[in-house]
């Protein structure tokens, strides 16, 4: 369950550092072999650093460097969220990608590209330009053929990580939020966190701190080895009818020095356009730009022309942990009881699964007992409450409580269960990623009075006396 203060008087088995995506995947993991785990989070909800910016595709590792670790554990992440995602109801669109030539150099790409997926155990196969111009009638007439990933798709981002860490706590993790860690220390047979909500102790800490993985790292008298360079991607959201323009993920042909934006559908039927890719040194702050986001608008406009007059709903940018090196950053240290999952980037989210499984399997050795995942049909399974548009949604079942935001057809009910229960939203973006509650085309200009009034603890006072 979760708790507010740290339990000093438990010894647990292992406490992971760090409640984004990787973390979450990691406690499930954990827990679902009978480790006592507990997952520590700085922020008063889960998801506030990294993970709360992506682009919500789920990648096959087509074009991952071959025999990479990285590679390794995106497939092993697809494998098991495909293989997971209806137990917990979560969604799942088979959208495929194209890579997309656009003059007769990259045309030449292609086959490579092709040839390296399928070194990779993915399938691909090559669209000329009339194959593509099928599949995607309204890109640019200067696409001049493709690459074809089929098994490319998008998933809800926020909902996955959720589901991961309720059925960790299913199986009896606990969740400690507002902990920053302030100092580490091995006392030969526990770790002892010293954290805002008091001290933690286990026998083996996890570092999944994202963004803060080398000072996590330092903290427990370590040598990092790496160091965190924020990499800043920022997106833009189409409204709905712009979802209708492609049925594909549309990338492009990669430079020697960037993959370019790309086009991906959402789940909750909005068109995203982006990430650019931009080194900073602020850890926390994420700020958009209109000019580059002018530039990306333009960029997309030229591979999809009927972007110009569309709508665009919403700009937000996302903080990846990039570091010096290409690949992972993972290590497991049996003598000092310490695993590191550092340098995790934009996969993150597709590698999830598969980086909790490294990580529990490495840590259950360290803790003297392997133990391997138990079979599916022994789990116990939380049924997720559903956001995506093509499955249904709680406003079109009858009996229904009122809308709460008519943008997104979110109910007072989704906002009430959202705030109750062993993982209740924490912050009002928390509660946005729950029930996608403001996240429409007014961005909470017509429903902040019903929300300051149904939760009103995030909103100061005089807002919520004035929605009453």
């Amino acid at each position: 369950m979760a708790f507010g203060a740290a339990d000093s008087d438990s010894l647990y088995d292992v406490a992971i550092i760090g409640a984004g995506v990787v973390g979450c995947a990691i406690a499930r993991a954990f827990a679902i072999r009978g480790w006592r785990t507990v997952l520590v989070e700085k922020a008063a909800d889960i998801l506030e650093g990294a993970s709360k910016g992506n682009s919500a595709l789920l990648h096959t590792g087509f074009d991952e460097p071959a025999g990479s670790l990285e590679l390794q554990l995106i497939k092993s992440g697809y494998a098991l969220y495909r293989r997971m995602h209806q137990r917990l109801n979560l969604p799942f669109e088979r959208t495929g990608a194209v890579v997309v030539a656009w003059d007769d150099a990259q045309v030449a790409k292609l086959p490579a590209i092709a040839a390296h997926a399928a070194a990779n155990g993915v399938e691909a196969s090559i669209l000329d330009a009339a194959a593509l111009r099928r599949r995607e009638p309204g890109l640019a007439a200067d696409a001049r053929g493709a690459v074809l990933i089929a098994d490319e798709g998008i998933i809800d981002p926020w909902s996955a990580p959720l589901a991961y860490l309720r059925q960790a706590m299913l199986h009896g993790a606990r969740l400690v939020t507002g902990a920053e860690v302030l100092g580490l220390a091995d006392d030969g047979q526990a770790w002892r966190l010293r954290t805002a909500r008091g001290e933690i102790a286990a026998r083996l800490v996890v570092n999944a701190a994202g963004l803060f993985g080398d000072r996590v790292e330092t903290l427990a008298g370590r040598v990092p080895g790496f160091t965190i360079r924020p990499r800043k991607g920022q997106f833009l959201v189409y409204d709905k009818p712009a979802h209708e323009l492609v049925t594909s993920i549309i990338l492009k042909v990669p430079t020697e020095r960037t993959k370019g934006v790309l086009l991906a559908r959402t789940v909750f039927g909005n068109l995203l356009l982006g990430p650019t890719a931009e080194d900073q040194d602020d850890r926390v702050h994420a700020r958009t730009d209109g000019a580059v986001l002018r530039r990306i608008m333009a960029e997309g406009e030229a591979m999809l022309p009927a972007l110009a007059g569309q709508t665009i709903t919403a700009a937000f940018a996302g903080l990846r942990p990039a570091t010096e090196h290409r690949d992972y950053q993972l290590r497991a240290d049996p003598e000092q009881r310490f695993i590191t999952v550092g340098g995790i980037r934009s996969t993150g989210l597709s590698a999830s699964l598969g980086l909790g499984e490294w990580a529990a399997t490495e840590g259950s050795h360290i803790l003297g007992e392997p133990r391997p995942a138990p079979a599916d049909d022994d789990l116990d399974w939380p049924q997720m409450p559903n956001l995506a548009e093509a499955r249904p949604r709680p406003y079109q079942m009858p009996g229904r409580s009122p809308i709460a935001c008519h943008c997104e057809w979110v109910t007072e009910g989704e906002i009430a269960a959202a705030l109750e229960g062993p993982l209740a939203a924490g912050t009002l973006g928390g509660l946005k990623r729950r029930t996608r509650a403001a996240m429409g085309r007014c961005q909470g200009f017509g429903c902040t009075g019903a929300l300051s009034r149904l939760a009103p603890q995030f909103y100061p006072e005089p807002l919520a006396e004035a929605a009453e």
